[in-house]
């Protein structure tokens, strides 16, 4: 039996799709064959990420969602659910990093991470499985942690927690939704070249002593992300479902 990657008459939603890892997912599952939504805080910014889908012969929906307000996340998918019907295919990309020292930390710190990379990431979730289990339709959820989800680092104290939380939780919806054949998964990437990482990459210290975490010896980029996500999404990964694939060039092997 071949193996099946195709993605073909899917509908699919990246949250954070305007740009870097997101828009590398959007434009990745599109070349799959879905359809895709993305969506960013202002509603516009995933605008030309959507022009990029429609040119491949996809639909596309570039929607408003601030994942830290339920408000937000209802009035998302009531648009979604009007326009296109219930999902076939969720990625929780959305995510922010305020990178402090335990001692300067603040609450609004605290809570911005939190709020956005796991407290959004469950609510955007269930949002999706309910009308996935309403529907009677089998699905994918595909979650976007960290390798700081796995193991930490100086001035990660929030973005570890909340990376670590969104492991954890990856296996405890799988568990959940198992029995609505929907598989849950999550991808743990290395650091990414994006521009939001840029200006730190383009510290020589920060970038060399990166670079020497890495056993593969080179950065991550979003396609490698991208790649691991058409793959959880698709039929190909049916029996994987609570699992944290690395894409990380060995460093959480060490």
């Amino acid at each position: 039996m071949p193996i099946d990657f195709d993605l073909s008459g899917k509908r699919a939603l990246v949250t954070g799709g305007s740009r870097g890892i997101g828009r590398s997912i959007a434009l990745a599952l599109a070349d799959a064959g879905a359809d895709v939504a993305v969506t960013s805080r202002t509603g516009k910014a995933g605008d030309p990420v959507a022009d990029q889908v429609r040119r491949k012969g996809r639909r596309t929906l570039s929607l408003l969602l601030d994942v830290r307000h339920l408000v937000s996340i209802r009035a998302c998918f009531d648009r979604l659910e009007s326009e296109w019907g219930p999902l076939d295919i969720l990625v929780n990309n959305a995510g922010t990093n305020v990178p402090r020292g335990i001692f300067e930390v603040g609450e609004e710190d605290w809570d911005q991470v939190i709020d956005t990379n796991l407290k959004g990431l469950f609510f955007v979730s269930q949002a999706a499985a309910r009308r996935m289990v309403e529907a009677r339709k089998p699905g994918r959820i595909v979650n976007i942690a960290s390798q700081y989800g796995l193991v930490s680092n100086v001035e990660r104290v929030a973005y570890s927690a909340s990376k670590g939380g969104v492991v954890n939780l990856t296996r405890a919806l799988a568990l959940e939704l198992a029995e609505h054949q929907i598989t849950v998964n999550a991808i743990a990437p290395t650091t990414i070249e994006t521009d939001l990482m840029r200006p730190q990459l383009n510290d020589p210290e920060f970038r060399s002593r990166t670079l020497k975490n890495i056993p593969l010896g080179e950065l991550a980029q979003p396609e490698d992300v991208a790649s691991a996500a058409v793959f959880l999404a698709s039929p190909a990964a049916a029996m994987i479902t609570g699992h944290t694939l690395a894409v990380d060039g060995g460093w959480t092997a060490q």
